[in-house]
């Protein structure tokens, strides 16, 4: 059972520990609602998780520390517990799939932990972490299904209460549930008038699905960028908790999320991961119903892997209407591509690719095809592209193609 006090016990403990993020104004996030967030992307080892895994080490016997910590973790869970070991003088071993990136693996033996790298994936992982745990006497530091790691995450649901006392709703992202269990349970212990939602990707929706059907399931299979959420079946503790105190679960999509990735960086000058972005996603399109409320959006995490950022940012382009990309069905002639220049120029978008091309798959056999992506200011904008060159009789065939 979850209880208020292992809270405040909580937030003593990590007083003298973990960073204080303060709340940031974003107004801009949505001029529909008054935003802020909640930088958990700025906290020791970039996430949240530093929480959780320090107050569980810090509650165990002295015998059970004499033994050692294991876990089972590709993230940001690795380095909260590697951090929270060493800082304790604990042994701690991560046992990691094979084929987890690099960065996360050195960052992990950085903190001070053994890395156990496990033939397979995460599940061959996961149980090699246990049999160790079996064979070893260490003791398991779960992920997010544990009464002392909920009531570490949960202390940002009191510092909230403390930051902005007249908080109308929390957006919360939600893997396993740790986060959203905790902070809904402090919260709503204290303030049952405030609502709090959680966000899940779409292609990884195991609470949301385990919430709808009334009991805990799991999912198949999981897809998504917001790695840190990919979780396939929420917990026992956090499904029962979740159950109870949260309002609502909604899903983003990758594009909502990579939407959200860019806004960050540009307007708040912050690196956000996929899954750290999930909250300020929902809250960017409307999923979730805060419109003229005092709403804050916690920023879990921001260890974003900087190899696919790139890809990130241009899908992010993308979908908020930033980068068009247009393909149009010419008379093969000249002068076609003069005319389309006119248009684009008028309108104020910057072409910056164009492939033309003869294509035998054109209606007409005197037809050519000229693909254009051009920098735009938002949805509207594109729209606007359309319209005008539609309407001097060119002809739009298909908006989608790889860039």
């Amino acid at each position: 059972m979850l209880n208020l006090d292992n809270f405040y016990k909580a937030r003593y403990v990590l007083s003298k520990v973990i960073r204080k993020t303060a709340l940031i104004h974003a107004p801009k996030i949505n001029p529909e609602c008054d935003v802020y967030l909640k930088p958990e992307c700025l906290q020791l080892t970039g996430s949240f998780k530093i929480r959780g895994a320090y107050y569980k080490i810090s509650q165990l016997s002295d015998e059970e520390k004499s033994k050692g910590v294991i876990a089972c973790s590709a993230g940001n869970h690795a380095q909260g517990v590697a951090l929270g070991a060493t800082a304790m003088g604990i042994k701690s071993l991560i046992c990691l799939p094979e084929g987890a990136p690099i960065s996360k693996v050195e960052a992990t033996r950085k903190l001070g932990a053994e890395v156990n790298l496990v033939p397979g994936v995460y599940d061959d992982a996961y149980n090699e972490a246990l049999r160790l745990r079996d064979e070893h006497g260490y003791t398991f530091i779960h992920p997010f299904d544990d009464e002392n790691v909920i009531a570490g995450q949960g202390t940002i649901g009191l510092e909230l209460l403390d930051q902005l006392p007249d908080i109308e709703a929390v957006v919360v992202p939600v893997g396993g549930g740790g986060l959203l269990s905790g902070i809904a349970f402090a919260i709503k212990s204290l303030n049952p008038a405030v609502k709090v939602y959680g966000v899940q990707a779409a292609g990884a929706a195991s609470m949301v699905q385990s919430i709808h059907d009334q009991k805990q399931e799991m999912l198949d299979t999981v897809s998504t960028i917001a790695d840190g959420i990919a979780v396939k079946e929420p917990g026992k503790i956090t499904f029962d908790t979740c159950s109870k105190y949260v309002d609502d679960i909604v899903t983003v999509s990758e594009d909502e999320i990579c939407a959200a990735i860019l806004q960050l960086i540009e307007s708040e000058k912050m690196i956000a991961e996929g899954a750290g972005a999930a909250s300020v996603a929902a809250v960017m399109f409307n999923k979730v119903p805060i419109k003229g409320k005092k709403t804050v959006c916690v920023v879990s995490g921001g260890n974003i892997d900087v190899t696919i950022l790139n890809r990130v940012i241009n899908r992010g382009l993308s979908t908020s209407g930033r980068i068009c990309s247009l393909c149009i069905e010419l008379e093969d002639k000249p002068g076609q591509m003069l005319g389309v220049s006119k248009v684009f120029a008028e309108l104020g978008a910057n072409v910056i690719r164009v492939n033309h091309e003869r294509s035998v798959d054109s209606e007409k056999v005197t037809s050519c095809v000229l693909r254009l992506q051009a920098e735009t200011k938002n949805a509207e904008h594109v729209n606007q592209l359309k319209e005008a060159l539609t309407k001097r009789g060119f002809k739009l065939v298909d908006y989608n193609f790889n860039y």
